[in-house]
């Protein structure tokens, strides 16, 4: 029945439309048949075996109701049901005759009869969708490339070996690194699987024979075009071009936001930025501010709910000091206002000189600090307005950075802290020592001072206090906390004594967990911490100043924006201005100090933002020219990659949510910044340089590919906090 039915469908296909239809509906009917015959066949033979035939893994799983346990009624009436839809489609609304063709028609391609028609219906089967269509479907149509070839993977390794449930696919990339001579992915368990089963009787004779089973083992489908097994058993993975310019065009449509990863946990907080109060932002602030972004904003991305967190230093013991200073410049309380007291660094410095140098004014800030915690309105009123002038200074920072966040600083966790140290001194992680109350953690010589020999609170306690709200009041699955390196030691045993609590699990890959973030210097061109002249920090303001105003310079030295409006130089400037600040900072590796230099990272060639901003301008420039509708393309166009340059663009674009998930499972934003980086540099090299665009036969598929690139680098420079520019 099966062979009858491939060749009515083969000799379909040569007819006219309508004949073709007819004779592939017949050709279905007829396997329908051959399966209902199979089916009894099978029912009589108990074959159970038959019934794991590896192709079922590809289109379908697992049977809980199984084909040959269906009347054979059932598939003669599905296969007539066929024959007559495929003659109804024919069907022109007003007429009975077959006069339609150009409408819907059944008929499949004879490759899909030859499919149909060999397999095997006798064996299981619960139809469910199978792999390929999952990459394409809705459940799946998030899922990264890595993602989606580690689940046909997996499901190889469980045919390779049945016995060994508990291994985990590993596959990488390798297009980047090998330049495309060993394929696009490759997974390497090969050798690792031999450890395992060597000497068991498995008929495998090393690495490579294993090699060869999981590629023989892999169900179909249609994003693999090719495989094949090298070295040590890696198997070599080939995508499927026709699947990669599906996937471009379908995130067109659809939109990036599908191709975004969903992490496996729900809720994070992230803790960055957090100055101090009654002292500017200085350049010291700038890394906290903007790789905390960049994170919050990555996890957003995938699905994440970030609670933003400003813990700023709004408590202590310099409140005393700045409040009795305060009170002697205006005795007044109702003239205090930015305005009056004006540069907010000068009034702390004079503040600290008047503590230094006058006891008797020490001693008024010591009490001032008491009555303060105390709650007296005087001193809570004076705290407030110191408070909220440094507020405002924080804002115009965060406004011109575009960051958004929300302060809990160290006052709003102040009253937890008895509470939280009354549980861990309960649970007798709290032990005395030298006067102090202190928690001892594994690892570390010098214990964790929660309580001073004072009675006061320090650090260790407030951040204690802040770890037990974000986990039991706020719900966090993972609190991430963004300082510098200096401070990794400080937060490692704030970690170790939440765990010693039983606050957070041993094992640190499970949530819930907190995480340091840490990152290095910003050094200046002598290699040493960044200053002004006269050994002063940089004001993170003044900074951001300088840059817009270098860039507007740039700007300005174009021909094309001499004509702009002032509004538009205004906003590229601050765009590409203060863009070439953050990507200059986040495109290192955050542990890594690096040179703070105007003239490098506002320089319009190489690895800058610069660089990159004009180049999404110059894509963008392109489809302007065209004159064509870009939404019409994306709705009637299609995408073909059958140049090398095509194709390597392609493979890049769709590699993009794998490399957001890696850039937030390792915290790294620079990850984000070389894949950036790499893609502007593919489309210029080796798509650009080498295909034509406007005006070729191929306009409207490297159209659409242009407009791909445009929409990846414009999710790229959001992920980053940077503003796109559309001319130059």
């Amino acid at each position: 029945m099966s062979f009858l039915a491939i060749g009515v469908g083969c000799w379909g296909r040569e007819l006219p439309h309508d004949g073709a239809t007819i004779g592939c509906g017949v050709a279905l009917l007829l396997s329908e048949c051959g399966a209902a015959v199979g089916a009894v066949a099978a029912v009589r033979k108990n074959k159970k075996k038959r019934r794991e035939e590896r192709w079922s893994k590809g289109r379908f799983k697992k049977a809980q109701i199984s084909y040959w346990l269906l009347p054979p009624p059932f598939f003669l009436l599905y296969g007539f049901s066929h024959l007559l839809l495929s003659w109804y489609r024919l069907l022109p609304s007003s007429s009975s005759s077959p006069a339609a063709v150009g409408r819907w028609s059944y008929a499949p391609p004879y490759q899909d009869l030859l499919k149909i028609a060999s397999r095997r219906f006798a064996l299981t089967a619960t139809k469910t969708r199978s792999i390929s269509t999952m990459s394409v479907g809705e459940d799946n149509v998030s899922s990264s490339v890595k993602r989606q070839l580690a689940q046909l993977f997996e499901i190889s390794l469980r045919e390779t070996v049945p016995g060994e449930s508990d291994v985990v696919p590993i596959v990488d990339s390798c297009s980047d690194k090998s330049g495309g001579k060993f394929g696009d992915y490759q997974c390497n368990n090969a050798m690792v699987l031999w450890s395992k089963i060597k000497g068991k009787q498995t008929g495998f004779r090393g690495p490579p024979s294993v090699g060869q089973a999981i590629m023989k083992n892999l169900p179909p489908s249609e994003m693999i075009e090719s495989c094949s097994v090298a070295g040590p058993g890696f198997v070599n993975v080939v995508l499927s071009k026709n699947w990669i310019a599906q996937s471009l065009l379908r995130m067109l449509i659809d939109g990036i936001d599908t191709w975004a990863p969903r992490l496996s946990l729900k809720r994070a907080v992230v803790d960055f930025s957090s100055p101090n109060i009654a002292k500017e932002m200085h350049v010291g602030h700038l890394r906290s501010t903007i790789i905390g972004d960049t994170l919050a904003r990555m996890l957003e991305f995938s699905h994440v709910e970030v609670l933003r967190r400003n813990h700023v230093g709004d408590w202590g013991t310099q409140f005393g000091m700045l409040i009795e200073f305060l009170f002697e410049k205006f005795p007044n309380p109702e003239e205090v206002n930015e305005a009056a007291i004006g540069d907010l660094q000068a009034f702390y410095k004079a503040s600290k000189l008047k503590f230094d140098s006058d006891p008797e004014f020490k001693q008024r800030a010591q009490l001032a600090v008491v009555r303060l915690q105390g709650g007296e309105v005087r001193y809570r009123k004076a705290w407030k307005q110191i408070c909220e002038i440094s507020r405002t200074e924080f804002h115009r920072v965060y406004e011109r950075l575009g960051v958004q966040l929300e302060e809990k600083g160290e006052s709003f966790y102040n009253p937890y802290i008895p509470r939280v140290l009354e549980e861990l001194d309960n649970k007798g992680l709290i032990e005395e020592s030298e006067g102090a109350r202190v928690i001892f953690v594994d690892g570390v010589n010098i214990p964790l001072i929660v309580v001073k020999s004072d009675g006061g609170f320090n650090y260790a306690s407030t951040d204690l206090a802040a770890l037990w709200y974000r986990l039991n009041e706020e719900k966090a699955e993972w609190i991430i906390y963004v300082t510098d390196v200096g401070q990794q030691q400080h937060f490692d045993m704030v970690f170790k004594a939440a765990k010693r609590a039983g606050w957070l699990p041993a094992n640190d890959s499970s949530y819930p967990k907190a995480t340091h973030v840490g990152f290095g210097l910003v050094l200046g061109e002598d290699g040493k911490r960044f200053r002004t002249r006269n050994t002063e920090v940089v004001r993170l303001v003044d900074l951001l100043d300088e840059a817009k105003s270098r860039s507007k310079t740039a700007v300005l030295e174009r021909d094309a924006a001499k004509d702009w409006p002032e509004e538009e130089v205004e906003k590229t400037s601050e765009a590409v201005g203060y863009g070439a600040v953050k990507y200059a900072d986040l495109k290192n590796n955050r542990l890594s100090n690096y040179t703070f230099n105007f003239d490098q990272m506002l320089n319009d060639k190489g690895n800058t933002a610069v660089y990159l901003l004009y180049a999404h301008a110059r894509i963008c420039s392109i489809i302007r020219k065209s004159g064509k509708d870009i939404e019409e393309l994306k709705r009637n166009g299609n995408i073909v990659l059958d140049h090398d340059g095509e194709r390597a663009l392609g493979l890049h674009l769709v590699q993009f949510s794998e490399v957001v998930e890696e850039a937030c499972t390792n915290l790294l934003p620079s990850t984000l910044c070389d894949y950036l980086y790499n893609l502007s540099d593919i489309f210029t090299k080796k798509f650009y340089s080498n295909c034509q665009v406007i005006g070729s036969p191929e306009e409207t598929s490297r159209l659409l590919l242009c407009e791909a690139t445009a929409t990846v680098m414009r999710k790229c420079f959001y992920l980053l906090g940077i503003v796109p520019v559309y001319k130059i």
